[in-house]
């Protein structure tokens, strides 16, 4: 198919901060960026070899602000650790997604449980993350956001409905079913690779699973202007001392102390070296 027409999700709860183009945000057609909501503090962005770095602090809850900088509505596909954070399938750009209002931004803080809660997203340890819970570790540590516009088209020539029954709803076809058995098949085997990395624990952080906390939303249609992404983003995080270790960030210069530094001054005055 040229265009894909989805059931996306429409936020329906309070915008979030508008983004402005800083080492705090990644994208073109839209922000992104990364709030620790238990330290209060948005994540800095470190740019190492081409790719968005940022530091995870295990057991803290975080969230992604999207910020659509066009003036008209656009999609994102949205994947934490290889994982479609509405549907939990392993992720693909063809999937469903949050449909973002013109030139607003929207915080999301956890992964779709219904339209009407999450389970908040927290950084942890490999073996805890949703993903390797699930049998998927292999992409543990990454954040992705897949960005479509809308088609833009023509209003149709209206028809007639034809006189047979309507096509069911619900039903799913051979497709679907194909899907879920392979997804099936993916996470046993997927389950095997996280009991081997559960020693690893001290080596990859991922996100958890979290409390339930209360976050609307509702259904729309969108249809996208083509099979793929007008923007792909990926931000990817890890501990401050593996990303230390792997040069991502600079360890800050100590202040040695001296242990000779000059004469006596009075308790009262404002010394100056």
């Amino acid at each position: 198919m040229n265009t894909f027409k989805a059931v996306g999700v429409a936020l329906a709860t309070a915008l979030g901060l508008v983004l402005s183009a800083n080492s705090m945000a990644v994208g073109r057609l839209a922000d992104i960026s990364i709030h620790d909501r238990t330290d209060n503090r948005r994540l800095q962005v470190y740019w190492h070899e081409g790719k968005a770095w940022v530091v995870g602090k295990p057991g803290n809850e975080y969230q992604i602000t999207v910020h659509n900088r066009l003036p008209e509505d656009v999609m994102a596909v949205m994947s934490v650790d290889g994982v479609n954070i509405v549907s939990g399938e392993t992720a693909r750009a063809d999937q469903t997604g949050y449909v973002l209002a013109a030139r607003r931004s929207f915080d999301i803080a956890g992964w779709r449980k219904n339209t009407s809660q999450t389970a908040a997203f927290y950084f942890t340890q490999l073996p805890d993350s949703y993903a390797a819970r699930t049998g998927r570790p292999d992409d543990v540590g990454v954040i992705g956001v897949a960005v479509f516009r809308r088609k833009a088209y023509e209003p149709p020539v209206r028809l007639a409905p034809p006189a047979s029954a309507p096509f069911s709803e619900g039903r799913p076809s051979a497709a679907d079913a194909s899907s879920s058995r392979n997804e099936s098949m993916a996470r046993s085997d997927g389950a095997a690779k996280s009991a081997e990395l559960s020693r690893q624990a001290e080596e990859r952080i991922g996100t958890g699973h979290g409390r339930i906390e209360d976050s609307r939303v509702t259904y729309t249609n969108f249809e996208r202007a083509g099979n793929l992404p007008s923007e792909t983003i990926a931000i990817y995080y890890d501990s401050y001392r593996n990303l230390l270790a792997r040069g991502v960030v600079r360890q800050p210069v100590p202040i040695t102390p001296r242990p000779f530094p000059g004469f006596v001054p009075d308790p009262e005055a404002r010394f100056v070296p």
